[in-house]
This record gives C-alpha cells, structure tokens and sequence, in this order.
C-alpha cells in the first residue's frame, strides 16, 4: 500500500470499503467482493481487505484500538503489545524522569503514541505512509495532542528533547553467535540492522538518556559491552519474547561497565537480573525439570535461574535446568520427571502433548546416546 491508497481509505468512500469488508457475513463474503469492485477501484479494495486482516490479527496487541487503527504487515510485525509499550512508559516515566523525548522512527506509530500519553513528542520518518498511519493511530490511541511529526530521514534528524527512543528494524540475515557459554547460537548481529545500531548508540549517548528498541532475537553474546547501556533488558509476554531494549540514563547515573541484564515477564512484570554468577554447572536430570521463559535464556540469565531453584544446567545442550526438589519461580515452567527411556528417533514426538512434553537428555548409562524425558507440569 502507498500513501496515496492509504489517503483513499480515509475518505468517505474508502471508509464505506472498510466498514463493508468488517461487517461482512462470511457466507456472502463472494458477493460483498464482487459489488465492492463493482463500486470502488481494485486498489482501494484490496487495500480494504488488507486492512481488515491486519486489524483482526492485530486485535492480539491492541485489543479493540485494533479495529480502528491502521496497518502495514511489516509495522505490525514489528509493533510492541500495548502492555508492553505501556510497562516501558512505566520505566521512562519513573526510572527516566523525562518530559520530552524524541521517537526514531515511527513505523505504524504505536511506540510514539504510547510515549505520548504523559509526553510530549516529536517523531521522525522517512517515509511518507509511515508519518500518515502514525498521525492516524495517534488519534486513536489518545495521543495526537502530544505528538509532531517529521517527515525526515531520522539520520539527518537533531533531537530536539530530552531522551531518545530509536526502534530499529531488523534487516538482512541472522548473525551466528562465536561466544562460549549457555545459549549461544543464532542471533540478531549489529549488522542486522537499519539504522545501524552504532548510529543508534550514539544518539542515546549523545543525549545522554532514552532507549534502544532491539529485535528479539538478538542473543546477549552479541551485545557490545562498551554500548555505553546501563540495562539491557528481554522483554516478554505471555511466554513469547517480544523485544530487547538498551536503556541509557536509567536513576540519573549508573554507567555500568557492562549492561546489567534483564528478563522481564509480563503481564506479571516479574523481573530477574543478573548477578555476575558463573555458568551453572552441567549436571544429569533431577526429579524436577525447569523450561525457561525465552527472555530468560536470551539475557543470558540461565545461572540466577539455576540459582534460584538449587538446580543445575540439565545435561544435553538444551537451555533447561533439572534439580532434585520443587520451587516455585516465575521464570521458568515447572515439571516433574515420571520417567526416562532410551531415545528413538523415530519416535521422538510419540505421545508427547502440551500438558506432557517430552524432554531429550544424555542416557546416563551410556553419554553418547540421548534418553527421553516424560515429564508432568507442577503448580
């Protein structure tokens, strides 16, 4: 969609469009089409439809703004939950202390106008559709009042407040982990980004507070430890790992060496941060069996877990941590080991469900062979 056929949407007519493809009944749906493209353009159409799956699917992030705000599939991929835009106003407003930030940039537009709430703001984007949606969805999410937008190349753009929030988008292939320790692997690498983190870093720097927004993916090896971040912190909610964010200024002064880590689970808000453990130690099942939460695993936070339940890394190579007796955590699901077999790969998923998964771990009679766990939730 262009801006030109975004504009088409809001007149009188592409509203008609819109309320016709949401009222429709599914048993006539043919017909609606039809007469739909009788009366409007091919494009102001298909724009319609488009919108209305993205507003049905975006009703998971936004509840009911949903059926009122507007869409791009790449800006609603990348958009924060509300709660989860809401929890960081939270920590900008209380941890931050700021009145004025800037948003860079804007995408659909659902980070500025949640910043826009209590803030004032001045958002910049080079593209034109993305400046439209975000004026629209200002509106909707009860924040136009607070909100000046920039069409601008957010490179060339002067902050004018007093924090910064860039949320920066994923680009291009994955970067593989090189570290050694727990969960390395594939993650998002500074590569991977446009504009490049590098940019984004000393931006925040330079201003001295506000955020970076981070794909979810990225794996905590992969973070540069003389970011300049005072927190790094995995968010998620409801057990999907939404986002990682750099926070810079957070209390007025810390200036870490390294980022503290953290993985913050909402809706609950249960936080767990780092502690400077070493790597817990590999160790064969227990009677319990603990799966992390995402956000727990990509901050790197596997050995506070462990830790914090008396156990240790199952042996195996899977980011799961077993001990020999029950304790109740936020951060990871809680089983009960009721049995072990031999592994056959043939039958590898056999009466596995989501109430009872199966777990691989090494066959403690022979290391080089792998074994089953059946397991049963706890709690």
């Amino acid at each position: 969609m262009d801006v030109e056929t975004f504009r088409a949407l809001l007149t009188e007519e592409g509203q008609a469009a819109l309320a016709a493809v949401r009222d429709r009944d599914p048993a006539s749906w043919r017909a609606t089409l039809t007469g739909l493209r009788w009366d409007h353009s091919a494009e102001l159409v298909s724009a319609a439809v488009e919108q209305d799956r993205l507003r049905r699917e975006a009703v998971a992030k936004f509840g009911e703004h949903a059926h009122r705000m507007y869409f791009t599939r790449d800006g609603l991929e990348r958009a924060s939950h509300l709660d989860v835009g809401a929890y960081k106003l939270d920590r900008l407003l209380h941890e931050i202390g700021v009145v004025f930030v800037d948003a860079l940039p804007l995408g659909i537009g659902a980070e500025a106008s949640v910043l826009g709430w209590s803030h004032v703001l001045a958002g910049a984007d080079a593209d034109p559709l993305n400046i439209a949606i975000t004026a629209e969805n200002s509106g909707v999410l009860g924040a136009m009042d607070n909100l000046a937008l920039y069409h601008q190349d957010v490179m060339t753009y002067h902050p004018q407040g007093e924090a910064v929030f860039v949320d920066l988008m994923r680009r291009g292939a994955p970067a593989v982990g090189v570290g050694v320790g727990v969960g390395v692997g594939v993650g998002v690498g500074v590569e991977a980004y446009a504009p490049s983190l590098p940019w984004a870093l000393a931006v925040v720097r330079e201003m001295g507070a506000g955020a970076v927004r981070l794909s979810p993916e990225l794996a905590h090896q992969l973070l540069p430890d003389d970011s300049g971040a005072d927190e790094a912190e995995w968010i998620s909610w409801n057990g999907d790992v939404h986002e990682a964010v750099l926070w810079f200024g957070l209390d007025g002064d810390r200036h870490p060496a390294a980022p503290v880590r953290r993985a913050t689970l909402l809706p609950g808000g249960a936080s767990l941060t780092s502690r400077g453990l070493p790597e817990p130690a590999v160790r064969p099942a227990g009677r319990y069996l603990y799966e992390p939460d995402g956000a727990v695993v990509r901050a790197g936070l596997l050995a506070e877990l462990a830790e914090d339940v008396g156990g240790g890394l199952l042996d195996g190579g899977a980011p799961l941590i077993t001990s020999d007796e029950p304790r109740t955590t936020a951060f990871a699901t809680a089983y009960e080991i009721t049995g072990v077999e031999p592994f056959d790969a043939g039958r590898s998923a056999s009466g596995a469900t989501e109430e009872a998964p199966v777990f691989l771990t090494r066959d403690a009679g022979d290391p080089a062979r792998s074994a089953r766990l059946r397991v049963r939730r706890t709690g």
